[in-house]
């Protein structure tokens, strides 16, 4: 294969870049969180705080530039890039804490409106803040900087309730599962916008990760197992390898059709619902 023809397949014009909503794309998702938290940590104690930084930077934008290379959803870089997003989103979000001193009830707002802000420049010029429209580079870079900015959110909200709260991360943990299931039942029963209800269990999924990442990771004095950040990094990461591997053989969670990123078949689909029929589309 020539390399020309092997950019023309990972760069097919208009090809959609993110996966379908399958329970693939929660689970690797939820244990993509846990991981970034759990090797944020390790690496923060094991290499200093400033190498760490460094270190995931490096890692998070090389992870970036994969992705954007490919121009179209390739198993194995896109969940690269969202792995490499929860292990610096982590680190962004405990330095903001731990070296500026930032309460972390002032962070999650802080992150929240860059969320916000995020969302309202990519309505705005977009039209759509559905997944199932990604297909170019400008839509690319605001989904990341979407997923980015949730990550972020997520660590600081998760410390929060942990620590401010003093719930303790099990706890937290629980509140966020049940947090999730709110936007789950509101799209299956009552009918709730598939675009809103995503982007909610996008959100809460990063501080359930991180909850129960720092639940089996921090020593038991803190209110944790005492498994060790390292250890348990290390098991999730492996699970995430081996259903990343599956996906990539299997293609099971491939966009299969082009149109899906319309208004109405692409907001149905958001949450993980096959779409009834094609809906006009609008967006364009």
């Amino acid at each position: 294969m020539t390399g020309r023809t092997l950019h023309t397949r990972l760069t097919r014009r208009g090809a959609l870049r993110v996966p379908e909503i399958t329970i693939y794309f929660w689970v690797v998702k939820a244990l993509s969180t846990a991981m970034g938290e759990a090797t944020s940590d390790y690496l923060v104690h094991a290499l200093g705080p400033v190498p760490a930084v460094l270190l995931g930077f490096t890692c998070f934008t090389g992870a970036l530039v994969l992705q954007f290379s490919v121009h179209r959803y390739i198993a194995w870089t896109y969940w690269l890039a969202v792995v490499m997003v929860g292990v610096f989103g982590t680190m962004a979000a405990d330095v903001l804490h731990v070296g500026l001193g930032v309460p972390y009830v002032a962070s999650s707002i802080l992150y929240g409106v860059v969320l916000l802000a995020v969302f309202a420049s990519w309505q705005k010029t977009e039209q759509t803040l559905s997944i199932h429209s990604v297909d170019t580079v400008r839509r690319e870079a605001f989904y990341w900087a979407a997923v980015v900015a949730t990550f972020a959110l997520g660590t600081a909200f998760g410390d929060m309730t942990a620590i401010t709260f003093h719930l303790g991360y099990l706890a937290s943990g629980l509140l966020f599962a049940a947090a999730i299931a709110v936007p789950a039942i509101g799209f299956w029963r009552f009918g709730w916008n598939p675009v809103f209800s995503f982007w909610f269990g996008y959100v809460a999924t990063r501080p359930l990760g991180a909850s129960f990442a720092d639940w089996m990771g921090k020593p038991t004095d803190v209110g944790g197992l005492g498994w060790g950040a390292g250890q348990v990094a290390l098991v999730l990461t492996l699970l995430i390898a081996c259903l990343v591997s599956y996906l990539a053989i299997t293609r099971r969670d491939v966009q299969r059709v082009h149109h899906m990123h319309r208004a109405g078949t692409g907001a149905r689909r958001e949450a993980g619902r096959p779409a009834a029929r094609p809906a006009p589309d609008d967006l364009s």
